[in-house]
């Protein structure tokens, strides 16, 4: 009788985590989402009429920018927070490579190795592009006390402007891995990884909010993160779960 169980549950575990047709629908919805992004960026002033409201125009400063709960709490703690467990998830990971736990299985094995890589791959992935970018932070800008002029995404910077490696939020990365570990969900409960998903992107969207409220970021800096974020676990998602393990 347990070996009859163990038969009928096997094809689940080799059963991909997304279908061709969810990974189609979520490519429509990345690109959709790059384009919308893109737009608010470059053509509205939504950045700027949101960095204006939490800035103080008569003391000429960002009153959030040195406070415990955005410096301390959520750039200090939240962040180490997050690096122990992307750290332990890693490691174990590593682990399991090298000597495979049968308790884990083949399904459970997928699943947490695309965690594991989206912990290296999202930061990192953000922080390289963050790097290359020519946009400034907010705290930067002329507009708010700083030097540098206000350029539009794709804009041309005068030529003695600096680069700015603003662009994407790297602080938001740390917590936006974290939308991998809907895969711990799928393929049996798709509500559930749905749900865990979004508890993720609202995580790292908190994060990068209280950036904004530093005048470290633009919105759409932390917008583009999760972009990224999303991007990467599922590319993750289509590369690895028709993969033996």
């Amino acid at each position: 009788m347990r070996a009859l169980h163990q038969m009928r549950a096997e094809p689940a575990l080799h059963a991909p985590l997304l279908s061709a047709h969810a990974l189609r629908r979520l490519a429509i919805l990345l690109a959709a989402g790059a384009l919308t992004i893109l737009w608010l960026g470059r053509y509205t002033d939504l950045d700027l009429v949101l960095a204006d409201a939490v800035f103080d125009a008569q003391r000429r400063v960002f009153p959030w920018r040195d406070t415990w709960l955005t410096v301390t709490f959520n750039h200090v703690i939240v962040k180490q927070l997050l690096m122990l467990l992307a750290v332990g998830i890693v490691g174990y990971a590593l682990v399991d490579a090298w000597r495979p736990r049968a308790a884990l299985g083949a399904l459970g094995r997928v699943q947490l190795r695309i965690v594991a890589l989206a912990a290296i791959l999202v930061p990192a992935v953000t922080s390289t592009l963050k790097h290359l970018s020519a946009s400034h932070c907010p705290w930067d800008l002329v507009r708010y006390g700083g030097e540098q002029p206000y350029v539009r995404l794709f804009g041309a910077f005068p030529a003695d402007t600096l680069p700015g490696q603003c662009l994407p939020a790297g602080h938001a990365s740390s917590a936006l891995w974290l939308v991998a570990l809907a895969v711990c969900w799928l393929p049996q409960r798709p509500s559930r990884a749905r749900a865990a998903a979004l508890l993720a992107i609202g995580a790292g969207a908190t994060v990068g909010y209280l950036q904004q409220l530093r005048g470290a970021h633009f919105m759409t800096h932390t917008l583009w993160s999760i972009w990224i974020a999303c991007t990467i676990v599922v590319a993750l998602i289509a590369s690895l779960q028709g993969r033996p393990s």
